[in-house]
This record gives C-alpha cells, sequence and structure tokens, in this order.
C-alpha cells in the first residue's frame, strides 16, 4: 500500500500557482469569436488565467499590416478589438509576435490552413518599423503602465523548419531588430525568446544577446512528452510509451540552470503534441496535469498550458465534440477531466508541505490554508507502462482533529464527460438535451471521507483509480 505522510509545522515551500500566469490558443482571428471569448471569461473566473497567448497576431487575416496599392497599410482595429475583450475581464495579452505580414515577408512558405507566413522579412528595418508602431499604438491607446504588464514574445518555434524557414542566425537578427523598436518606445516593455521548441537554443539566445548587448527580459520555450509537432496520424502511443514518466520535469530543471536567473516561461505544453490525441479528452491528461504542474513548482514563473479551448483550427474546424483535441473545453464548453484538474489546482492554497513517501506511480502533495489542509493525489503511468488502482494511506501529522473531510475525484467514473458521450453513441452533433447532460456528468462532487483521528495523528485512506486525480481536503475546527 503506498504511504505518504506530512506534518503540519514543518516550514512550507512557496506554491506561486505559476501555471495560472498564462493559457494558450489558437491564432488571433478567433478572439474575435463571442464563443472564445465566453469560455476564456469562465477560464479566467474558474481556473485564475491572467494571460492568454496565441499564433498569428501579424497574419494578414488580422488586417495589421497589408500593401495596399503598393503602400503600407497598418491597421490595429482587430488587434485592438482583441486587447480590449481581455483586458474587460480582467486579463491580458502574452502578446506572440508572429507571423510575417505577407507585404513583408521574403517568400511564400506557410504554415497551417490559415497560411501563417513563415518566411524571414525582405527588410528588417520594415518589420523594426511594425513593431514600434504597434508598441507605440499601445502604449498611446492602455497607457504605458499598463503596457509594461504585457509580455512581447518574438515569433514561435523558430528551430523547426514548420515555423521559420531562416536560419537561426535569422531568427537572431530578428530578436535584435524586435527588441530595440520596441525598446525605444519604453525600455520597461519586457521582451524575450527564444520561444522555441524542445528546450532548445538557449544557450546560444543568451549568448548572441549577451555578445550584441541586447535585453532580454524572459526566456521561453515548448515542451511535451511526445515530438514538438504532432501530426494526426502520428504514433502518439509509441512516443508517449518510450518517453520517461517525470520527463518535463527533468527539462525545467535543466531549462532553469541555462537560463542565467532569467525568468522562464514555457508558453507550450501538453500531454502530447498531437492535435486529435484522445487521451486529452480523458482523466489521464488530468493526472498528468496534476502531477507535472505541481512537479515544476520553484522552476517556471510560467507555465502556459496549450490550450484552453477546442475552438482551434490550425488543420481544420472540428465538429465531433470529443475529437482528442488540445482544449480543457469541448467547442461546447464542456469541461474535459484536465479543466477539472486545474479546477482543483486553483483552489490549492499558497504554503506546500514536504511529503514524505514514494510510490512507482501514486503521488501526493500537500498545500496548507489557514485553517485547512488539501491533500492531492495522482496516479498516473505513461502507456504501456504498469499501473493498477491502490489504496493510498496518508497521515497528516500535529494537526488539530478535523472538523469534516471530503474528497473530490477526477476519473474514469467521475467528472468524465467523454465517457457520457461514448455511451450516447459518440454523436458528432449534440442535441441540447445531450449537452445539458454532459455538463452535468462533467461536474467534480464533494463526497465525504472516511477518517481517524489520534494523538494528533489525522489518518485516512482512499482509493486511487489509474489515472486519477483525488484531492482531500482536511478542514479544521
Amino acid at each position: 500500500m503506498p504511504d505518504f505522510s506530512c506534518r503540519l509545522s514543518e516550514t512550507t515551500t512557496p506554491l506561486t500557482h505559476f501555471w495560472e500566469h498564462t493559457v494558450g490558443s489558437d491564432h488571433a482571428p478567433v478572439a474575435l469569436r463571442a464563443d472564445w471569448q465566453a469560455q476564456l471569461r469562465r477560464c479566467h473566473e474558474d481556473l485564475g488565467f491572467r494571460y492568454v497567448r496565441f499564433h498569428g497576431l501579424l497574419s494578414d487575416d488580422m488586417g495589421t499590416l497589408i500593401d495596399h496599392d503598393g503602400k503600407p497599410l497598418y491597421s490595429f482595429f482587430n488587434a485592438d478589438q482583441v486587447v480590449d475583450f481581455l483586458l474587460s475581464v480582467g486579463m491580458r495579452p502574452f502578446v506572440e509576435l508572429s507571423f510575417m505580414p505577407e507585404a513583408l515577408a521574403s517568400g511564400y512558405k506557410t504554415v497551417f490552413h490559415y497560411k501563417g507566413n513563415i518566411t524571414p522579412p525582405k527588410d528588417y528595418k520594415q518589420w523594426a518599423t511594425l513593431m514600434n508602431r504597434l508598441a507605440r499604438h499601445w502604449v498611446e491607446r492602455y497607457g504605458v503602465e499598463e503596457v509594461r504588464e504585457w509580455f512581447f514574445e518574438v515569433w514561435n518555434e523558430p528551430n523547426l523548419p514548420a515555423f521559420w524557414k531562416g536560419t537561426q542566425a535569422d531568427y537572431f537578427k530578428l530578436y535584435r531588430h524586435t527588441v530595440e523598436a520596441i525598446k525605444s518606445v519604453d525600455p520597461a516593455l519586457k521582451v524575450g525568446g527564444p520561444a522555441t521548441a524542445k528546450n532548445e537554443w538557449i544557450e546560444e539566445f543568451l549568448e548572441f544577446c549577451e555578445k550584441k548587448k541586447l535585453p532580454v527580459d524572459f526566456v521561453s520555450t515548448h515542451h511535451y512528452p511526445t515530438d514538438a509537432l504532432g501530426n494526426e496520424g502520428d504514433d502518439t502511443e509509441t512516443q508517449l510509451a518510450t518517453s520517461r514518466r517525470a520527463v518535463l520535469r527533468e527539462q525545467a530543471q535543466d531549462t532553469f540552470r541555462r537560463a542565467r536567473g532569467k525568468p522562464v516561461f514555457y508558453t507550450e505544453w501538453n500531454a502530447s503534441s498531437n492535435p486529435r490525441d484522445a487521451r486529452h479528452d480523458e482523466p489521464y491528461a488530468a493526472a498528468f496535469v496534476a502531477k507535472t504542474i505541481l512537479e515544476a513548482n520553484g522552476l517556471v514563473e510560467g507555465y502556459s498550458f496549450w490550450t484552453f479551448t477546442d475552438i482551434f483550427e490550425e488543420n481544420y474546424f472540428p465538429s465531433v465534440p470529443f475529437h482528442g483535441g488540445f482544449g480543457l473545453l469541448t467547442l461546447h464548453g464542456v469541461p474535459k477531466p484536465a479543466y477539472r484538474a486545474f479546477e482543483l489546482l486553483h483552489r490549492l492554497g499558497t504554503e506546500q508541505l514536504l511529503v514524505d513517501g514514494i510510490h512507482e506511480t501514486v503521488s501526493v502533495w500537500a498545500v496548507r490554508q489557514e485553517t485547512s489542509v488539501t491533500v492531492l493525489a495522482t496516479n498516473h503511468a505513461l502507456p504501456r507502462h504498469s499501473i493498477k488502482g491502490e489504496t493510498v494511506d496518508v497521515r497528516i501529522s500535529e494537526a488539530r482533529e478535523p472538523r469534516h473531510v471530503h474528497v473530490e475525484r477526477i476519473d474514469e467514473a467521475h467528472a468524465n464527460p467523454q465517457r457520457a458521450w461514448r455511451e450516447m453513441g459518440a454523436p458528432e452533433y449534440l442535441s441540447a438535451l445531450q449537452l445539458e447532460h454532459l455538463h452535468a456528468v462533467s461536474r467534480m462532487a464533494r463526497e465525504p471521507l472516511p477518517w481517524k483521528y489520534d494523538n494528533g495523528v489525522v489518518h485516512v485512506e482512499i482509493e486511487v483509480p489509474p489515472h486519477a486525480v483525488a484531492a482531500i481536503t482536511v478542514v479544521f475546527a
């Protein structure tokens, strides 16, 4: 039986809720949709997300810069509409500066069905002019104190040919022109990079900036436990099976060491990079999310999950309610198990206790608040690795007698709307009654949990199925 214990009198470690700093989305035009906005508002209110990051702010479908009768035509109207909405709900943009406007592009290579141009600028000075005008416009519109709270990230995954047709040197040149243009508006505006996949280019990027005396306000990169850029037909199960259970923690530790004291922001991560991975809709993702986040405490300033919604059209716009999309919410706004994991994490306090105990698949954390402590347990293993249901024994010592103890669960039988959808026959288009039922079964329930108290020790036992999360809250008198 897995056995874990903690002492309430122990010195705690700060739990900063770094995972709530930013969340990811698709590309800028979807941020103009009413359903996207409604879902983001809900995520902000329920899960605490403060910034949102998306591709394509500079692409032609946003109209930011186009060639009109042989002359550059700037229009920040659509970008402003997105920012206005974010500020109206208490959020801010984590600005990814991509992709290349056709008017500035040196070639015609594009990515995704919406054809984001991935070529370097034909004239870096014209690119710098765009950066300067955009930053200046936002400072004039929203005020310098507000825009100083934003983050400007230069490009997306320039180390992958799918996103950047230039060289590493070309990207560094892009960064130099970008940071100089934005900082010329106000030196306190925050600019960073290299926004790479697979934790790459960090040393080279920082060495370049040091050599050229360029400011770097933060280091950003991405990671997944699978290939960096997933495809619908990938053998994701094999990729995950040959990965390591704590690989993202190991990578975050390495990035933290290589960042030379700069704040580290992971601006993309998920259980896999496959945009059609059924595990994204299953309790597997909830266990992966909770475990991965809590293992990253103290290593990163921000940990931006990719993505908050399945309103997402990189390859095509889907219609199947559960199609393995990246999102925490389905197309219809039904919370997936991973959403509920973020909900449990949001409710945690900020004082993490040291927990003694180790197990092959079960991990346990304890977080203290003024009148309670929450013990969060996950039972997780990668595909094709051994896992079974476990009876987990938890002891909390140096504690007062509890007033009550309850548990909230995410597993095959709890907060799992995909299962209910399959039992309906997996309809592609939902009726209003079917949608109402899926919302109902997606909810977590608080159930009383038996406990014992003896000589200052609270003792509970709980069954944790495979690929599950259980949050035990002990409330003291």
